[in-house]
């Protein structure tokens, strides 16, 4: 990668995690957290779970709340088949992008014209291409996912604070796309040229399967994705008042033991290099959620100031 290029990519990595923050100070600024009705105070967990008279009645109750959750987890499979099915296509096709995509990963990552990729089971690239697909079905259902997730768990909440939530919704999208740019130009290169040089000698020399290699960047590429939704969802928590940020700032230590296990858990190799690629950006990210979470208005200052009025 040339410096051009460097800084390029760099630019527009830092407009796409910049812009949640621009959002959420517009949000902050335009939409006021202002309830018309001053909520009742909520009665306690134990009077709530005695209410009900028998097992049959608190499934009664339950089992709408069920049913709604399978509608919507339906709905999100269904995005992800369908996503998956046009992944299929632009993983074989090469119309779109001038090349296969698996041809377009071998020629990105693998530099090293020495290294051949070697296919070995009978059925290794027919599953390899399904990995690709997956993982690019899973990228487009992404907006349909999380709209299904907060759409299950909106309904107590104000009109405002749905508004906000919606409004907010096309970012996700966007912190995803970062992920995987950030993938693509910085953690997946380093990660496979650290891989591929470790141990070679004039006698040992790195020739991986085609399923390992599509295996790795696959992984990473969707790991990438998701671990860069942790602000989204931090600003999430926050809005629905499960977290704050004095909260945030006093289990900052915990939550650095915490990424450091998750980072060993998803790392497709479990080699410390590798671990770091991903804990940092982690924790990197987690303190921008701190930062988003600053934006959210203090619910119950809120409540206080319509009581007073």
């Amino acid at each position: 990668m040339s410096n051009t290029e460097f800084f390029i990519v760099v630019g527009v990595l830092l407009a796409l995690l910049i812009t949640p923050l621009i959002i959420a100070l517009i949000v902050r600024m335009v939409i006021r957290d202002t309830p018309s009705v001053v909520p009742a105070p909520q009665p306690h967990t134990s009077e709530t779970l005695t209410q009900f008279e028998s097992l049959g009645a608190f499934w009664a109750d339950l089992a709408p709340h069920l049913v709604e959750l399978r509608g919507r987890l339906t709905k999100s499979l269904l995005a992800i088949l369908a996503g998956t099915i046009i992944g299929f296509w632009l993983v074989n096709s090469t119309t779109l992008l001038g090349d296969t995509i698996p041809n377009l990963l071998i020629n990105h990552f693998v530099t090293d014209p020495s290294i051949k990729l070697q296919s070995i089971e009978p059925a290794e690239l027919f599953v390899s291409y399904m990995r690709v697909a997956l993982v690019i079905g899973v990228a487009l259902a992404v907006p349909v996912i999380v709209y299904q997730l907060v759409a299950f768990f909106v309904p107590g909440l104000l009109p405002n604070e749905k508004r906000i939530l919606f409004t907010a919704l096309p970012f996700v999208t966007e912190l995803f796309i970062a992920g995987l740019a950030f993938g693509w130009f910085f953690t997946i290169p380093a990660a496979l040229n650290f891989l591929f040089s470790f141990g070679t000698s004039a006698r040992v020399e790195a020739q991986p399967t085609f399923e390992s290699f599509i295996s790795t960047v696959a992984t990473l590429l969707l790991w990438n994705g998701l671990i860069f939704e942790l602000p989204a969802v931090i600003y999430l928590l926050a809005r629905l008042g499960i977290v704050n940020t004095a909260t945030l700032g006093r289990t900052r230590r915990y939550a650095i033991v915490v990424i450091v296990i998750v980072a060993a858990i998803i790392t497709p190799t479990g080699d410390p290099y590798n671990l770091m690629l991903l804990a940092v950006p982690m924790y990197l990210l987690y303190e921008l959620g701190i930062l988003l979470s600053r934006f959210v208005p203090n619910k119950q200052a809120v409540i206080s100031t319509e009581v007073a009025k």
